[in-house]
C-alpha cells in the first residue's frame, strides 16, 4: 500500500457530527455497545488508496487480451471445475482461485447457514431493508458514488442496476450458496472482476479522477463500508420494521458478509465479526466522507423512480402507489437530515405504512414458525428476483 496523508477531515462537520449523535449513527452505536473514537484512524487509512491486485492482474490477463464472452467462458470454467497448482493457465488467474478455494481456518458452515436463514425469513422486508435503507442511504456518501458516476451508471437506469443488486444478494443468501462451485460462490468471484474491470477502464478512461479525495476506484475501504451496509446497517433496518434477530442469527449474519468480502478480495483485517467492530469501522470510514452532492440526488431519484419505470406492475395507479410505499420506509429508514439532503419528496402520512409494518412483525414472528418464515421468504424472495430478471433480459427493455 502506498503512503498516504488521509485525516478524518469530515469529523467536525455537521453532516458527520449530527449523524453519529442525534441520527442513526446514534442509534447504531446504542445497538452495538461501540466505543467511538480515531485511535485506528492510521491503521485504516492506507486502505483507501489500496485495491484488489490479484483481480485486477485476472482483468488485465485474460479479459483485456480476449474477447469478452471468450474471457468469460474461460473464468466461468474456472469457478465451475476448480484450479490446481499444476494447471497451464495464467499466474493470475491461479493466484485468485487458489485464493478462493482454500477454506479459511476461521469459517464456520453453522454460522453461514444462520446468516442465511435471517436473510431468507425476513422475506420482503429484506428487500425494503436493500433498497429504502442499504441502497438509497449510500448515496448521501458523495465520495463513494463516484465509480458509479464514473461507470455511467445512471444511463443503464435504476431498473437494471436494482435486478444485479437483487440477483447478486438473493444468490449469495441461500443455503450452501458459498460453497466452492456453487452459485453465491460464483456471483461473488464474477463480481470481484466486475469491480476491478471497472476500477481499471476509470483509471483508463476517467481523466478527471480525484484521487487524493476519492481515493483509489473502488477501493477495499469503500468495500469495506459496502458490506457493512450489508451487514450491520442492514441488520439494524430490519430491526426497525420490527423484525426479531436472534443472537445466533446475528452471529451468523456477519459471518456470512465476512465470508463474502473474503471471496470478493476484501482483506480479511476490513472485515467485521459483530455489531462493535461493524460501527465502530464505520464510524472511522464516515469521517472522510462529505454529503450529498448533485450525483447522489440524482441516484437516489433514479432509485425512486424505478417503481414508476418498472413494468412488472401494470397499471400505472400501482407503480405510484409502490413509489409511495418506498418514499414512506425512506423516510422511515433514514431519517430526516439524510432524506433532506437526498431531496426525498414530502408525502402525507409518511408513517402510516412503516408503523403498521412493525406491528404485523411483531405478531407474525409470535403465530409463525421459523422453518414456515425461512420457506415462505425464500419463495417470495426468489419470485420477486425472477420477476426482475425476467424483465431486465428482456431485450426490448431500456
Amino acid at each position: 500500500m502506498e503512503k498516504q496523508t488521509l485525516q478524518p477531515r469530515f469529523k467536525d462537520s455537521k453532516h458527520f457530527i449530527d449523524f453519529w449523535t442525534t441520527g442513526n449513527g446514534k442509534e447504531l452505536t446504542n445497538f452495538s455497545g461501540a466505543d467511538l473514537s480515531f485511535d485506528d484512524f492510521e491503521k485504516f487509512a492506507p486502505y483507501y488508496y489500496h485495491v484488489d491486485e490479484i483481480g485486477d492482474d485476472v482483468v488485465r490477463e485474460i479479459y483485456f487480451k480476449k474477447s469478452y464472452p471468450e474471457a468469460s467462458r474461460e473464468i466461468e470454467n474456472y469457478i465451475r471445475n476448480g484450479v490446481s497448482e499444476h494447471d497451464n493457465i495464467p499466474e493470475s488467474a491461479k493466484k485468485l482461485f487458489l485464493q478462493t478455494q482454500k477454506i479459511p481456518d476461521w469459517l464456520d458452515l453453522n454460522l453461514i447457514k444462520s446468516g442465511a436463514e435471517l436473510c431468507m425469513r425476513s422475506n420482503l422486508d429484506s428487500l425494503i431493508s436493500l433498497r429504502d435503507y442499504c441502497l438509497i442511504g449510500g448515496y448521501d456518501y458523495a465520495y463513494l458514488n463516484k465509480p458509479l458516476i464514473a461507470t455511467e451508471a445512471l444511463k443503464k437506469g435504476a431498473v437494471k442496476r436494482l435486478s444485479e443488486t437483487l440477483d447478486f444478494w438473493v444468490n449469495v443468501t441461500r443455503y450452501d450458496a458459498l460453497e466452492i462451485h456453487k452459485k453465491g460462490y460464483e456471483f461473488a468471484i464474477k463480481t470481484r472482476l466486475i469491480h476491478s474491470y471497472a476500477r481499471l477502464s476509470i483509471r483508463k478512461h476517467y481523466k478527471n479522477w480525484d484521487k487524493e479525495n476519492w481515493g483509489e476506484p473502488i477501493n477495499s475501504w469503500d468495500m469495506m463500508a459496502t458490506y457493512i451496509g450489508f451487514s450491520l446497517v442492514f441488520m439494524h433496518s430490519l430491526l426497525k420494521l420490527g423484525n426479531t434477530i436472534s443472537e445466533e442469527e446475528e452471529k451468523g449474519h456477519f459471518h456470512l458478509w465476512k465470508y463474502v468480502g473474503y471471496l470478493l478480495g476484501i482483506p480479511v483485517e476490513l472485515l467485521p465479526d459483530n455489531k462493535k467492530q461493524a460501527t465502530e469501522y464505520f464510524y472511522l470510514w464516515t469521517s472522510i466522507q462529505p454529503p450529498s452532492d448533485k450525483d447522489s440526488v440524482l441516484l437516489a431519484h433514479s432509485l425512486l423512480n424505478e417503481s414508476l419505470e418498472n413494468p412488472i406492475l401494470k397499471y400505472q395507479f400501482q407503480r405510484r402507489n409502490l413509489k409511495y410505499l418506498h418514499i414512506c420506509c425512506t423516510w422511515f429508514l433514514l431519517g430526516d437530515d439524510v432524506c433532506k439532503r437526498l431531496q426525498i419528496p414530502e408525502v402525507p402520512l409518511r408513517k402510516g405504512f412503516p408503523l403498521t409494518k412493525r406491528i404485523i412483525n411483531k405478531i407474525y414472528d409470535n403465530l409463525v414458525s421459523r422453518e414456515a418464515r425461512i420457506k415462505k421468504g425464500n419463495k417470495d424472495q426468489m419470485k420477486v428476483l425472477k420477476d426482475y430478471l425476467n424483465i431486465t433480459q428482456n431485450s426490448n427493455f431500456h
